[in-house]
């Protein structure tokens, strides 16, 4: 029997808050987006409240101010550190695993010799907390979907303790599906969920139980799939080989609105600096380029435009001389005065590796003289953006609004926590 484990991180970005700064244990704390918008990860203490995912930060300020929260800007770079920890972890421990998203992760584990699959899991989540600091909750199921249905009953329920195994239970598996919302089964979105509810389709046991032709009717092949999957039947397999990305891009919301061609031009400049080291990091090389800049959509007093433009590169690469050259140009050529942009973006397009690239009769194979690796290594020993190209200035007003920003604890050398000896 097919057996999944999906190991979800608890209120991840807000337990990573806490791995370094003790004092916000027990109290209410909200991580915000970028320029300190919304509302993205709450604390146990913080969902309490009253806090709702996605609120704007300026409609909770009150809240905030009276119950004494905690507020934090989105600090990705710590986030993907201690992901890539954590990950290493629960990889370690099973056969196969599959990276879901940065907090999540799906393990293979119907070939572990173990007497009890809920002592083991328990004990993994022991060890992932004592290794990393991160809480972590378990669902185990014969699908994936299933073990999504009980991960989500495992964070919780007290009685489970984070661990709840359906895979080895199957007569909890009705009583899981009926305590689950369909608009909380895996791959039931927003759109879905209305449709289904309007039908009398409430639960995740309403759908396991709906009819195989009505179901691909009003919902396709992938909606016939999940209902399987409630069902036990195995339709997704563990994709511990993800597809090689086709597109990248690196893109952000200005603070204000920026009118200087100067400031925004030093934006872009920095975006295509910043793919291109993804790019390589990725060891692949990009066969074209697109830039965009757009004003605020939600300014209704501000005129409106979005502009965008691309370019094939004559050769794939992964140069960032190459790469701003032509973004450069771009920008030249779409730029317009008289508008306040709030945002620009940098794609990388048709993505391969370098060994896949077609020769051309009429290429001329140059060796790499060495500075992209010699910029890469720089970078990953002192930290991103240490060593650059000098094409963006260093006072940059379009940088986003970070005000209650924590530091790189692990990924600056300079914001390292120090043990204070007495």
């Amino acid at each position: 029997m097919a057996t999944f484990a999906l190991v979800d991180c608890n209120n991840f970005y807000a337990s990573c808050e806490r791995l370094f700064q003790p004092v916000l244990r027990d109290r209410p704390v909200v991580v915000v987006s970028n320029n300190d918008g919304c509302v993205i990860a709450r604390s146990n203490e913080a969902k309490a409240l009253g806090i709702p995912m996605g609120a704007p930060l300026f409609k909770i300020r009150k809240l905030v101010e009276e119950h004494g929260v905690t507020v934090r800007s989105s600090n990705y770079a710590l986030y993907g550190d201690i992901s890539e920890r954590v990950m290493s972890v629960l990889g370690s421990q099973a056969p196969a695993h599959e990276i879901y998203s940065i907090d999540e992760c799906f393990l293979d584990l119907d070939r572990m010799a173990v007497e009890d699959l809920t002592d083991w899991c328990r004990e993994l989540r022991l060890r992932t907390h004592q290794w990393t600091g991160i809480p972590v909750s378990i669902g185990v199921g014969p699908t994936k979907t299933l073990a999504k249905v009980a991960n989500r009953l495992a964070k919780k329920s007290t009685k489970a303790g984070g661990v709840l195994d359906l895979a080895h239970n199957p007569e909890w598996v009705s009583a899981a599906l009926r305590k689950t919302a369909v608009g909380d089964v895996w791959g039931i979105g927003r759109r879905w969920s209305a449709m289904l509810e309007e039908r009398g389709i409430h639960t995740a046991l309403d759908l396991a139980n709906a009819q195989d032709g009505w179901v691909r009717q009003r919902m396709g092949i992938v909606g016939l799939r999940t209902v399987h999957e409630l069902r036990g039947l195995v339709c997704h397999a563990l994709d511990d080989q993800p597809a090689p990305r086709q597109t990248t891009c690196c893109s952000r919301t200005f603070g204000e609105a920026i009118r200087d061609k100067a400031q925004v031009h030093d934006a872009v400049m920095s975006f295509a600096e910043r793919v291109a080291e993804k790019v390589r990091h990725a060891n692949q090389v990009a066969g074209a380029v697109q830039l965009f800049i757009r004003t605020d959509p939600f300014d209704q007093n501000a005129a409106q435009k979005s502009v965008s433009g691309s370019a094939t590169f004559q050769r794939p690469t992964s140069d960032t001389r190459d790469i701003t050259d032509v973004v450069l140009r771009i920008f030249d050529r779409i730029w317009r005065d008289g508008y306040g942009w709030r945002k620009a973006g940098v794609l990388l397009l048709d993505l391969a590796a370098p060994s896949a690239v077609p020769a051309s009769l009429f290429n001329v194979i140059e060796q790499p003289d060495g500075l992209m690796e010699a910029l890469d290594q720089i970078n990953a020993r002192f930290g991103r953006g240490k060593a650059r190209l000098g094409l963006a200035g260093k006072n940059a007003e379009w940088r986003m609004r970070q005000e209650n920003l924590s530091p790189s604890f692990t990924t600056r050398w300079n914001e390292l926590p120090l043990a204070k000896i007495r």
